[in-house]
C-alpha cells in the first residue's frame, strides 16, 4: 500500500491512499479556506452511566447539497469547491470538517454534572473517485485495500496518546442518513471505549476466561458447522446471519481464526475477508434489486497498547428493512428499553440470503 499526506488550506489533513505508487497532487483542496475550530464536549449521563458528545457548531454543516453540487466530487473549477484533489489513486481519507470529537477539545464549562473535552478524531473515508459508484462495485481488490487503510488509521489515531477505541463504518443510503451519494465511510476515534464494543469485550473476556477461547471464533466454527445462516464463507473469512440476530438480515462477517484488529490481519486473511464483505454487499444489492441501505461497523480490539486475545475484528450490518415492503424502524422497546424484538427468525433471512446468486470476484 502507498499513501501521501498532505494539508488543505483550513489546517485539516488528507490522507491518499492507493496500491500502486501516487504521484503528490499539487495541492488539496477544500470547500473552504477558513478553519471551523471545532471544540465538541461531553456530558455524562449519569443515569446511563455514558458520556454524551456535544458539538451544536455542527448545525452549520450542509445537510443536502444542491443537486448540481456534489462536494466531494473531484473538480479544477474554483466555482465548485471539494475535497478531493484530482490524481492517479484510490481511496481518500479527510479530517471532517464538523467533528463531534478532536483533539483541540478543550476544557468545558463547569456544570453540575461532569463535563470533559470530547477530545478524539472524526475523519471522511472516500472509497473511490467515482461518484456513483458503491462499495460492491468497486471489486474485492478495493477493499482489501480499504482494510489496510484502516489498519493504517488506527495505528495512527493510536499514536496520538489520546485514542482507546477506533471505529469505521459505512452509512450507505437515505434511509439510513446518508447526505452525500459518493460512496464513503466514517471513522470516530473515541477517548474511551464506547459503551457497545465496551460490553461486547467484557462479554469475550468473561468467555475468554472460562474456555481459553474467542468467543467469535467458537461462534464463526459453530455456524460454519451448522450451515443453516452461513451466507458466505471461504478458507479466511465467513459471513453469517447470527441466531441473535436482532435485525432482518443482519450479517455478520470475520476471519475464522483469531486477528483482533485489522492490523493483525494476515495477507490472505485479510482477501478472504475482503471477498466475504463483497460477497455480503453484493447479496443484499441482488436480493433487492435496488441500491441496499446499510450500517456496517467494524469491531476491532482497543488501542490500549494491550493484547487482547477475546476479541475478534468483524464487520456487523444493519439493513433497516422488516420485510420487502416496509422500513423497519426502531420500536419503544428497542430505544427505551433496549430489548430488541424481531418478528422474523434469522434462519429465514439467511435462506433469502443463501438463495440469491452473485458473480464473485476471484482471487489472484
Amino acid at each position: 500500500m502507498y499513501s501521501v499526506d498532505l494539508s488543505k488550506p483550513d489546517g485539516r489533513k488528507l490522507t491518499l491512499y492507493s496500491q500502486r505508487p501516487i504521484s503528490a497532487p499539487a495541492s488539496a483542496p477544500s470547500p473552504d479556506s477558513q478553519p471551523t475550530n471545532p471544540n465538541p464536549h461531553l456530558r455524562w449521563h449519569p443515569l446511563r452511566g455514558e458520556w454524551v458528545a456535544y458539538a451544536s457548531f455542527r448545525q452549520n454543516r450542509p445537510f443536502l447539497p444542491p443537486p448540481e453540487y456534489n462536494p466531494l466530487a473531484v473538480t479544477t473549477d474554483p466555482a465548485n469547491p471539494t475535497e478531493l484533489p484530482e490524481g492517479d489513486y484510490e481511496v481518500a481519507v479527510f479530517d471532517n470538517r464538523f467533528p463531534s470529537l478532536s483533539l483541540a477539545s478543550t476544557e468545558p464549562a463547569a456544570m453540575h454534572i461532569d463535563t470533559a473535552p470530547a477530545t478524539g478524531h472524526c475523519e471522511v473515508v472516500v472509497f473511490t473517485q467515482q461518484p456513483t459508484a458503491a462499495l460492491h462495485s468497486l471489486g474485492a481488490a478495493r477493499i482489501d485495500l480499504l482494510l489496510q487503510v484502516w489498519a493504517d488509521r488506527t495505528r495512527r489515531a493510536a499514536e496520538t496518546g489520546a485514542i482507546r477505541y477506533v471505529l469505521p463504518f459505512e452509512n450507505r443510503g437515505a434511509e439510513v442518513g446518508v447526505t452525500l451519494h459518493h460512496p464513503h465511510g466514517q471513522i470516530y476515534a473515541y477517548p474511551f471505549v464506547p459503551p457497545v464494543p465496551e460490553r461486547m469485550l467484557q462479554n469475550e473476556a468473561r468467555y475468554f476466561a472460562e474456555h481459553g477461547s474467542s468467543l467469535l471464533c467458537d461462534m464463526a466454527r459453530t455456524e460454519l458447522e451448522d450451515g443453516r445462516r452461513v451466507v458466505y464463507s471461504n478458507e479466511h473469512a465467513v459471513a453469517f446471519v447470527p441466531a441473535c440476530a436482532r435485525y432482518p438480515y443482519e450479517v455478520w462477517v470475520m476471519p475464522i481464526t483469531p486477528a483482533a484488529s485489522f492490523a493483525a490481519l494476515s495477507d490472505a486473511q485479510r482477501a478472504g475477508l475482503a471477498l466475504a464483505v463483497q460477497a455480503v454487499l453484493l447479496k443484499y444489492e441482488h436480493l433487492w434489486q435496488r441500491p441496499f441501505p446499510y450500517l456496517m461497523a467494524w469491531y476491532q480490539a482497543p488501542t490500549d497498547g494491550l493484547p487482547h486475545p477475546e476479541t475478534q475484528l468483524h464487520a456487523q450490518f444493519y439493513p433497516p428493512y422488516r420485510t420487502r415492503d416496509r422500513l423497519k424502524y426502531l420500536a419503544g422497546t428497542e430505544i427505551g428499553a433496549g430489548m430488541f424484538a424481531m418478528d422474523v427468525l434469522p434462519e429465514e433471512k439467511a435462506k433469502e440470503l443463501q438463495m440469491v446468486a452473485i458473480d464473485l470476484d476471484q482471487p489472484t
